[in-house]
């Protein structure tokens, strides 16, 4: 593979960007313990966005890692999980906002940024908005569910240079939320960088080098 773009996303930041299909979208956890929000659109009818409900049907898990399918609203494959080194990744705990924040931890904490900010941030360079907004993926985020069906939020289980590649299925939109959150382990309390790569196969970038030439 060959490196095409490259992002530091910052602490609490929002990243957004096109894959064409066959690329790689590779996201690492550079200190570790870092979530990732994340939300994944056809770029040719964004109607057709990433389903939760699709997806863990489709597995048969509510966990993701190499091999799992994102599916869209009409269980069509959007992107494959390529390689992953961290090994589990949430599908059900959503995306903290100023709403969640406040219900689950008090009306201090309403003035804080939140990943469904970061969200609409990146989401209006594509025009999208709240309508668009629905189920997402965390990535490195672990959240187990009980024996009782409850769901916890703890510390995760990634180390800094894990790391989980996507295929992109077709040409999609990409969004990302730099996980702000601060009153919870999901960041071990401290939010920190992550690195966004974007590659190209090794023919595409040959044949591309050529035309160039």
């Amino acid at each position: 593979m060959t490196a095409a773009h490259e992002h530091l996303v910052g602490p609490r930041g929002p990243w957004s960007g096109l894959v064409a299909a066959g690329q790689t979208l590779r996201i690492t956890d550079l200190e570790g313990n870092q979530a990732v929000d994340f939300l994944l659109f056809d770029a040719a009818d964004t109607t057709l966005r990433y389903s939760a409900q699709n997806t863990i049907a489709a597995a048969g898990a509510l966990f993701l890692t190499t091999g799992s399918v994102l599916r869209d609203v009409e269980h069509r494959p959007l992107a494959t999980v390529t390689a992953d080194n961290c090994g589990r990744h949430d599908t059900i705990g959503g995306a903290c906002s100023k709403e969640s924040n406040t219900l689950r931890y008090g009306h201090q904490t309403w003035a804080q940024h939140a990943c469904v900010e970061n969200f609409l941030h990146e989401g209006a360079k594509w025009g999208l908005g709240k309508r668009d907004m629905t189920g997402n993926i965390n990535w490195f985020m672990n959240v187990p569910v009980e024996d009782d069906g409850c769901l916890g939020i703890v510390d995760g289980i990634s180390a800094p240079g894990l790391e989980v590649a996507l295929r992109a299925e077709r040409d999609v939109i990409a969004l990302i939320s730099n996980c702000p959150q601060i009153n919870n382990p999901c960041n071990a309390f401290n939010p920190t960088s992550i690195r966004v790569t974007v590659t190209a196969p090794i023919e595409d970038s040959q044949a591309s080098s050529r035309v160039e030439s």
